[in-house]
């Protein structure tokens, strides 16, 4: 790498390269899953950086194809006649949205009922649509791969659950290991004789099977599929939480325990209005919450998170070369943005270098969200000048980000709002301000603050005429310029440079370089 510049030198960071320009990456750029399953049946069309891509459209039927299976061996009637009327709507959509690949993946229902092969031939013949029947333990790995779409290099035990079936598989290191399927997906539960005592016992059992297949696993417990994301929408109710981003929800054993309690007694009609749940999913919550209260009390995990990424994801990540499998979705995701929406694209990695002598201990998962926010710093310009920063905040706590905590949220959200004013007086983020420490609310603010003042510079050609320094000890915030550089340093460029040492509770040194 010897006589290279800065700016190449940059690409070999940990970040590396942007790849979403790449002739393999652009392939993904606009690529269809159709997800037939035993409750719903969804279409999700992907676009933008395929390491954190886009929901370009997404559509879900509530067919219920598996209601009934058990007792009659058959796919649902009415729900196999829905089907197959979304499959035709479906397929004329994704033609309408010229998408470049369409996969269409069946599981339990479609591969457990003995007219299953007879609904397959019928898609293909009404729609020209083959599907692919995904087995129990092929499911598993798939929702596993979309677990790792969203968290690279993620490791615990993944829980997949759809109508008919349940599926556990161990993630470690970024690649998929062990993993077993079950019948206990809500839509099974329901035919189990004995009633919840007998339920308790059929759950039971299988998980035993499951835990001496897979052995002990006591690390995070990520729940895929849209039971789970329900249960942990009235989770997020029950605890008055202020963040309604289900990706990334954590739990705990105890909340799960609390949460299945609350159900018990809650009105589930006015709890379903509360949470904006559809009637058919609320229908199947309380069957699935006496899983996962199993579940968790014989896997003991140290927590619990949500993912939104399950098995269309996991669809989409198997088409992905490892060297896009191994990038930072959130990096990645950014870069698109900004080459999309910014107005000087590529300025966000001269601010952070900019901008990175106030950061001098910044650990790598503080690095990538002070890079994130100077990626984004520009990329709600359009917004009206009165609502820019909470654009800025709504973009970062609302979007679909991958590889984010909720509070890495907040903490982008706040710095990006700090991009446009000094002040969140009045703004919807003092209700999520908590959820980070003293020390990261500062460093937000800083640096917020920071990129309001670099933006100003960016006449400056890589920004070379301008160096920042910082002395922690001496508490002194320095700005060098070129005479060239000097003509920028305005008035209103001057207070953001003062508000900015004021955040840091420095005094300035402003020197012009001969």
């Amino acid at each position: 790498m010897d006589g290279q510049t800065p700016e190449q030198m940059d690409d070999y960071e940990p970040f590396g390269r942007p790849l979403f320009d790449d002739p393999s990456v652009r392939a993904l750029s606009r690529v269809g899953v159709i997800d037939v399953g035993s409750n719903s049946v969804r279409l999700v069309i992907f676009d933008g950086a395929a390491r954190s891509p886009a929901y370009f459209y997404n559509e879900k039927i509530m067919c219920a194809l598996g209601a009934g299976l058990g007792e009659t061996g058959h796919l649902n009637p009415e729900g196999r006649e829905r089907a197959l009327a979304s499959m035709k709507r479906f397929a004329r959509v994704a033609r309408a949205a010229e998408v470049k690949d369409l996969s269409i993946a069946a599981t339990a229902a479609v591969r457990d009922a003995s007219d299953g092969p007879d609904f397959r031939a019928e898609v293909e013949r009404e729609t020209g649509l083959k599907i692919w029947v995904v087995d129990g333990r092929e499911e598993a790995r798939l929702s596993a791969q979309g677990v790792l779409l969203g968290w690279p290099g993620s490791y615990g035990l993944v829980c997949d659950i759809g109508g008919s079936s349940m599926e556990l598989a161990e993630i470690e290191g970024g690649r998929v290991g062990r993993r077993e399927t079950s019948p206990l997906g809500p839509l099974k539960l329901k035919d189990v004789k004995g009633g919840k005592k007998g339920r308790k016992a059929w759950i039971d059992e299988n998980l035993k099977r499951m835990e001496s297949a897979l052995g002990k696993q006591r690390n995070r417990l990520f729940l895929v599929g849209g039971s789970w994301r329900a249960f942990a929408r009235i989770d997020m109710e029950r605890r008055d939480y202020p963040l309604h981003v289900l990706h990334e929800y954590r739990m705990t054993s105890k909340d799960v325990r609390a949460t299945a309690a609350f159900l018990k007694y809650a009105d589930l009609e006015d709890l379903r209005a509360r949470c904006g749940i559809s009637a058919a999913r609320m229908a199947l919550v309380p069957l699935a919450s006496e899983v996962l209260v199993r579940l968790v009390s014989r896997f003991k995990p140290y927590d619990i998170a949500i993912s939104s990424y399950g098995i269309r994801e996991g669809l989409l990540y198997e088409q992905m070369p490892e060297r896009l499998r191994d990038r930072d979705p959130l990096i990645e995701a950014c870069r698109f943005a900004e080459q999309k929406d910014a107005r000087l694209p590529g300025f966000g990695k001269r601010l952070h270098r900019f901008l990175a002598p106030i950061f001098p201990r910044a650990r790598l998962e503080q690095t990538r969200l002070i890079r994130a926010a100077c990626l984004l710093h520009d990329v709600s310009w359009r917004a009206h000048p009165d609502y820019r920063a909470e654009v800025c905040f709504d973009n970062a706590t609302r979007a679909n980000l991958g590889g984010l905590t909720h509070a890495e949220r907040v903490f982008l959200g706040l710095a990006l709002l700090h991009r446009y004013k000094n002040s969140r007086d009045g703004t919807r983020i003092n209700d999520l301000v908590p959820m980070l420490s003293e020390k990261e609310i500062k460093r937000a603010e800083v640096l917020g603050r920071a990129m309001r003042f670099g933006a100003m510079l960016w006449a400056e050609k890589d920004m070379a005429g301008a160096e920042l320094t910082w002395q922690p000890k001496k508490k002194v915030l320095g700005l060098k310029l070129t005479k060239e550089a000097a003509t920028l340093f305005g008035e209103v460029v001057e207070a953001r440079f003062q508000s900015l040492a004021q955040a840091l509770d420095a005094t300035t040194q402003v020197k012009i370089k001969k």
